[in-house]
């Protein structure tokens, strides 16, 4: 064995053995759409005394997470995503009232002498109304709560404070406990770093009478008395409670007692935030989409490896060993990098497999074309020069959908961007299991055997039938694009006559799916939900699943929803909670387009940089094309327009300019070899050399996505179908539409043709030949 094929038998030993290794000992990091819980997404907002900077957000983020370890999440996750906003995920939390209320509570905390009861006659009603108190976002600092200031206690009667006396920042520790001997009641010890002011404080209360209202302490939370304790009678006056620590006793439930520790622990906020997105998914939702996605998985790799075997034979057995490692490789690079696998994440990591297939194909049929160019020169040398001819389009290729996956990664959110991570791994997994994996093993093997059962000597049907006939596609050139045209008109008449089904995620709202133990009537479910005080809602009904969508509607609007259905049919499950804020909803949806625009504007510049202008421009109006055909159809469907229909749509756009970018290379190397020829006729003479390869890399992705649309849920189905959808219409615009329009942009370029490629030296012997 030569030298050059020992390094990289080594290297793919290393690279397979490394992540082997790494699968055995590390375990994924699951989203929370796949282990169950709550995910808050909070913004800064400036206050009148404080500007909600990335130093401000830092701090507040040390709040919240406080605030989460009081709660007893166990795994909680808490980032700063840019300046101002906070991503906080609860694994297990599926009651979203109690994290955005506890956690995400404004907490302009204060402790305040209490100066009597209010006389309605002569104190102004300041403060809120009993029970107001909601957490929702306040322009107030703590400075703002001035003495005289009239609040309601817990049980509704409204007291004058005085000025601050401790604000949050001066509380070390809360704690709900209990004690057996004192009786079942829990109760909230306190702890301060400022001693002597709490000392003061309940030593100027304890001078008055017991039962007399100046003798209790007001704890004030964004406006609202959460606990307003007296002073026990054992505090002698002016000397108040030494040691800075007390004990606020009361008739709590350990929940209410665990709830007013966590509020008081957090202490104050540095600028108030605001809820703009929740979503809350059920641990069997996540459970069901990973046995769906492992399900596809298997069959799509099975029926994969079945067809490229059935067409390659050894090398096509060879080339499903190397998808093998390559599944095991790009699990691997997950787990060593710490990424989060989300539901459209693990949908990327099975599509992926079917682009890893991409690069075998290109290979096997340079390397028949190259032996049957030259028998003589055997089966291995034919390999080498598939291997080396087909780099530059597998280069290209994988650069594109590259460009697709940092795009969702830069501009998406959420689980989105999950998918993104994964498709950029298995796009750089399958270089390494193509170009390493399958090369080592065939240079191993191909040479020991005949040429008929290498796969590698027969031309293949396709390419036969072609050499038969000799189409002369582009002829009719000018035809395919009048036909275009009319798909295209097709398309774009959906969204115009039927508009798209925006998702929450780009409209702003709320979604909340629940399953019961039977099917449901949408009848009977629309008329519950309509009993809860929403008529509004869109409700839809499937089998046993019901899904409500409405507007900016609370967690205590979902639960009586709940309640609601509950009574109607049966006991009923939440297993999907998402609420979008409307400035995020406009937020995602100005994102989504820029999203696509910059993805065909980079296109556009590789290819043109890559190639020429002409071959770039009718790539990208044929991507167009495509986008064009999956949006009309989803709009006459009426299929919901999200995130995840986002990151299919930017997939279209990388798989399909994979298509483009094989024919145009297959151009660009005819024309420098034929310059005297019709540039028509090289272009035909392109597009049949590489129909096998489309033929053949599209039924291996076919395979991967109708597993994903008959096995996964109905976000796959969806994701599934917008892809099958775009493949097929990428794969027809690559010949009917990039071909012909390339042909006439050309009549129009002034850029001389490419120049013939300098003949590479051949070593022979001890010298070289040119």
């Amino acid at each position: 064995m030569s030298r050059a094929p020992l390094w990289r038998a080594v290297a793919a030993f290393v690279i397979v053995a490394t992540a082997a290794l790494l699968t055995v000992t590390a375990s994924p990091r699951l989203g929370l759409d796949l282990r169950g819980g709550t995910q808050l997404v909070f913004e800064t907002r400036d206050s009148p005394t404080a500007k909600a900077d990335a130093e401000a957000t830092d701090r507040a983020l040390d709040v919240l997470r406080r605030r989460a370890d009081a709660l007893g999440v166990v795994d909680p996750t808490l980032v700063r995503s840019g300046e101002r906003r906070i991503i906080v995920e609860l694994p297990g939390v599926l009651d979203p009232r109690q994290a955005a209320q506890v956690i995400g509570r404004t907490a302009q905390l204060t402790f305040h002498p209490v100066l009597g009861q209010a006389d309605p006659a002569t104190d102004p009603a300041t403060g809120p109304a009993p029970g107001s108190g909601s957490g929702a976002a306040s322009g107030d600092d703590p400075g703002a709560a001035r003495a005289g200031q009239v609040l309601a206690d817990e049980s509704g009667r409204r007291l004058r404070l005085g000025p601050v006396a401790i604000t949050g920042d001066g509380v070390s520790d809360a704690a709900a406990r209990n004690d057996p001997q004192q009786g079942p009641a829990w109760f909230v010890t306190v702890d301060f770093r400022d001693a002597a002011a709490w000392q003061r404080l309940t030593g100027d209360a304890a001078c008055h009478d017991p039962g007399d209202d100046r003798r209790r302490v007001a704890i004030v939370l964004d406006k609202e008395i959460i606990s307003s304790p007296q002073v026990d009678t054992s505090v002698p006056c002016r000397t108040g409670i030494p040691g800075g620590s007390t004990q606020i006793t009361g008739s709590f439930t350990h929940q209410q007692a665990q709830d007013l520790a966590v509020l008081v622990k957090g202490g104050a906020l540095p600028v108030p935030l605001a809820l703009i997105e929740q979503r809350t998914v059920g641990p069997t939702l996540g459970a069901e989409a990973i046995e769906a996605s492992a399900e596809a998985a298997v069959a799509g790799v099975l029926l994969t490896a079945l067809f490229v075997v059935a067409v390659y034979r050894l090398s096509g057995l060879l080339a499903a060993v190397a998808l093998a490692a390559y599944g095991l490789i790009s699990y691997a690079a997950l787990l060593a990098f710490g990424a989060t696998l989300t539901l459209p994440g693990l949908a990327g990591f099975v599509l992926a497999i079917g682009m890893a297939v991409d690069a075998n194909v290109l290979v096997f049929e340079r390397a028949r074309e190259e032996y049957g160019r030259a028998p003589g020169r055997g089966l291995r040398a034919a390999l080498d020069a598939g291997f080396r001819n087909a780099w530059s389009a597998i280069a290209d290729s994988n650069i594109t959908t590259l460009l697709a996956a940092g795009l969702l990664f830069w501009l998406a959110s959420g689980p989105v961007r999950g998918f993104g991570v994964t498709l950029a791994i298995g796009v750089l997994a399958s270089l390494v299991s193509a170009m390493l994996i399958t090369r080592v093993l065939a240079h191993s093997l191909v040479g020991r055997v005949g040429p008929r059962l290498s796969g590698l000597a027969t031309q293949g049907r396709v390419r036969t039938w072609i050499a038969e006939h000799e189409p002369r596609l582009m002829s009719r050139g000018r035809r395919w694009l009048a036909l275009a045209a009319a798909g295209l008109v097709l398309a774009v008449s959906g969204p115009v006559l039927h508009g798209l089904n925006f998702g929450v995620e780009f409209t702003g709202g709320r979604l909340v799916e629940f399953t019961a133990a039977a099917p449901v009537s949408a009848e009977t479910a629309r008329r519950s939900v309509a009993e809860a005080g929403h008529p509004a809602a869109v409700v839809h009904a499937s089998g046993a699943t019901v899904s409500v969508r409405a507007g900016q509607i609370s967690a205590d609007d979902v639960a009586r929803i709940e309640r609601s259905l509950d009574r109607d049919l049966g006991e009923v499950t939440k297993q999907r909670d998402e609420l979008i804020g409307p400035s995020l909803g406009e937020e995602l949806r100005r994102n989504a387009l820029v999203a696509l625009a910059v993805a065909l504007a980079a296109q556009l510049l590789y290819l043109a940089v890559r190639f020429r202008w002409t071959f770039g421009t009718a790539a990208v109006l044929a991507l167009v094309v495509d986008t064009a055909a999956v949006v009309g159809v989803f709009a006459w469907l009426g299929k919901p327009v999200d995130g995840v229909f986002l990151a299919a749509m930017l997939t279209v756009v990388g798989y399909s300019i994979n298509d483009k970018v094989v024919v145009f290379d297959r151009v660009r190397e005819l024309w420098q070899a034929r310059r005297g020829d019709r540039f028509a006729d090289v272009v035909n003479a392109a597009i049949l050399q590489t129909v096998p390869r489309t033929v053949n890399t599209g039924l291996g992705a076919l395979f991967i996505l109708v597993a994903l649309a008959v096995l996964g849920g109905d976000t796959l189905r969806d994701f599934a179908l917008a892809l099958i959808i775009g493949i097929v219409a990428g794969t027809a615009s690559s010949s009917f539409v990039a071909g012909p329009l390339a042909i006439e942009l050309e009549r129009f370029s002034s850029q001389p043709p490419p120049e013939p490629p300098r003949p590479r030296a051949r070593r022979e012997g001890n010298g070289a030949v040119v």
